[in-house]
């Protein structure tokens, strides 16, 4: 709850990673209330009064996944707005090409994206959305210490800055300091 909100005003693909990562810890504690408690409330050494609103948030979020049958894979709809929302403003940043800098960053991992899209086995063409999807399983396999080839850890680096100028814009956006 803490680190989302964190996340939520200063990142927003920091933010959609964390919310993905946040989903599959409930899954991982099979959406018990017990293990929810033990394995995620209690890392975060709160206080009592704390500790309570972060219980409450991790069971309304799971209530929320419950209620959305997204209980096996999949997102809250309130995440894939916010995804589909970061790639119309992608969309609008092309089309409008005010940031140069992130036109050139696009135009340099077109290709790489294009690629995942024709390699994914999911249906997703957004854009936005496939490159936060390399960029979470990128951070499944690291914390699986799995290897990755250089020429992923590239083409992940490649996503990443963009999505990160993107992210940047987006709440520069938000917050009424850029404009198109």
């Amino acid at each position: 709850m803490v680190i989302a909100q964190e996340k939520r005003k200063t990142n927003i693909a920091e933010y959609i990673l964390y919310m993905w990562q946040v989903e599959d810890l409930l899954r991982a504690c099979a959406f018990d209330t017990e293990k929810i408690q033990s394995q995620l409330v209690s890392r975060f050494n709160a206080d009592e009064e704390t500790a309570k609103e972060i219980s409450a948030w991790y069971s309304n979020l799971a209530a929320m996944m419950e209620k959305e049958n997204v209980c096996d894979k999949g997102h809250v709809q309130v995440l894939v707005n916010l995804v589909n929302d970061l790639n119309e403003f992608h969309l609008r940043m092309l089309e409008v090409e005010k940031d140069q800098a992130y036109v050139r960053l696009y135009q340099s991992n077109r290709e790489a994206i294009s690629d995942f899209i024709q390699k994914s086995t999911d249906k997703t063409h957004n854009e936005v959305e496939v490159c936060l999807n390399a960029l979470y399983g990128y951070m499944v396999l690291k914390l699986k210490k799995a290897e990755v080839s250089q020429f992923t850890q590239e083409t992940i680096r490649g996503f990443g800055q963009m999505i990160g100028h993107l992210s940047a814009r987006y709440i520069q956006f938000e917050n009424d300091e850029f404009e198109f």
